[in-house]
């Protein structure tokens, strides 16, 4: 009887991943058949509006789920010295991280440089005109009005809106408790809606790999091949070490067994959407059954959406030695400190949307190569497209890795074992 129960259960926690692997093969193998061999929707590209569906719900969801999520978690703390401790142990941890990636992959980039000999007869490509640095900086904090809200383009804006409003309703009392239990219904809520949603995945898997492969599966063996050689295994390591290490930091004995049992489930859908913000409903989700505290997973997962960037730490520091190689210039190693310093601080621009919005790129050009920028934007577009699913993959799933260290900083080093124990 005891393996009967034993084996419903894994049915009943695995088939849904199944299913969605399933659909995830088949998606390749329709692409690998019909390739894109134009610009316009060709092959199995016809079937990318399949995957756009999801990503267009999952987008309609996140606005207000991060904004209920955080309002509510701040304006819900008893203890606004709480809130403060799990942020500023959230941000200090990405920076850290994403400085450690940054290093590692800029060490790399001077064993394997992603380009032996310069490039001849570059394409370029017009920019049109772009903000200012000062300008990217409010706007990455700011919107102009409230409209400016409630898109998923401004994220960052978003997060900040909601911790103001959170401290705000929790400053105002009694008066203020009714709207803090408002949030927090709204979040419940909004948690449901995802679950109706995640019904459609396996369809919408199918169509995201059947386009990614049918478009970029040449590109990838082409000229890109020597820095995607290193970028991908590099990222598959990082799992399988990075991970662990952070996992038993922050959650001690048993921790690193707990992450493996619930990461595989953010991974693919960050894979699927190349979206850390679609993946905040899934990181939710997991962070709630590993035990990890509500008002940490509500902060650390919506801030780790757009401010927890080892993935594009890894892609940022490619980018930039591929066009020092492209260029025939030296990538040396006095470029260390600046070049970890622009890989940290335009990440934070770069989640959110798929293909990270031409943010970070941006950046990259103006600091590093400001008189070749036409030249240099389109081979960073590129490198991004192309890197994009598992650079959002380290992210995402990262985002719930984190909030393990959080949690120990927060809660005690012990707090999953109080948790396990409680299960059993």
């Amino acid at each position: 009887m005891s393996k009967t129960l034993k084996k419903s259960s894994w049915l009943q926690n695995y088939a849904f991943l199944i299913v969605m692997l399933v659909a995830i093969i088949a998606g390749c193998i329709v692409g690998w058949i019909f390739p894109n061999t134009g610009d316009a929707q060709q092959g199995a590209s016809v079937l990318k509006p399949l995957g756009t569906v999801f990503i267009n719900l999952m987008f309609c969801v996140v606005v207000p789920m991060v904004f209920a999520s955080i309002a509510g978690a701040v304006a819900n703390m008893g203890s606004r010295k709480r809130a403060g401790k799990i942020m500023g142990t959230t941000i200090a941890t990405f920076v850290i991280t994403g400085a450690i990636a940054a290093v590692i992959m800029f060490v790399l980039m001077k064993i394997f440089p992603p380009v032996l000999n310069a490039w001849e007869n570059i394409p370029s490509e017009e920019m049109g005109e772009y903000a200012t640095i000062s300008e990217l900086i409010v706007n990455f904090f700011t919107a102009s009005d409230f409209v400016g809200l409630l898109t998923r383009k401004a994220m960052l804006p978003l997060i900040v809106f909601s911790l103001l409003f959170g401290f705000a309703t929790n400053l105002a009392g009694e008066q203020g408790a009714i709207i803090a239990q408002w949030l927090e219904s709204l979040s419940n809520v909004m948690m449901k809606f995802v679950k109706i949603i995640t019904y459609y995945a396996p369809i919408a898997f199918f169509g995201f790999f059947a386009d990614l492969v049918a478009v970029y599966g040449p590109q990838i063996t082409a000229d890109y091949g020597r820095g995607l050689l290193v970028y991908y295994p590099l990222c598959l390591v990082y799992v399988f070490t990075a991970f662990p290490l952070f996992a038993w930091f922050g959650g001690g004995k048993g921790g690193v067994k707990t992450m493996f049992k619930h990461i595989l489930r953010p991974a693919m859908v960050s894979l699927g959407t190349c979206s850390s913000v679609a993946t905040i409903p899934t990181n939710m989700e997991v962070a709630e059954e590993t035990g990890i505290s509500k008002d940490v997973s509500d902060i650390v997962l919506p801030l780790g959406a757009t401010m927890h960037m080892d993935g594009s730490c890894f892609s940022c520091v490619l980018k930039i030695a591929f066009l020092y190689g492209v260029f025939g210039q030296q990538f040396t190693w006095d470029m260390l400190i600046p070049v970890i310093l622009v890989a940290v601080l335009s990440s934070v621009g770069m989640s959110g949307v798929p293909g990270g919005g031409y943010i970070g790129e941006y950046i990259i050009c103006s600091i590093f190569f400001p008189t070749q920028m036409e030249l240099a934007f389109p081979i960073l577009v590129t490198i991004g497209n192309l890197v994009d699913p598992p650079a959002t993959m380290i992210n995402a799933a990262g985002d719930y890795v984190v909030s393990y260290i959080v949690a120990r900083f927060v809660d005690g080093k012990d707090w999953l074992q109080k948790k396990l124990a409680v299960k059993k």
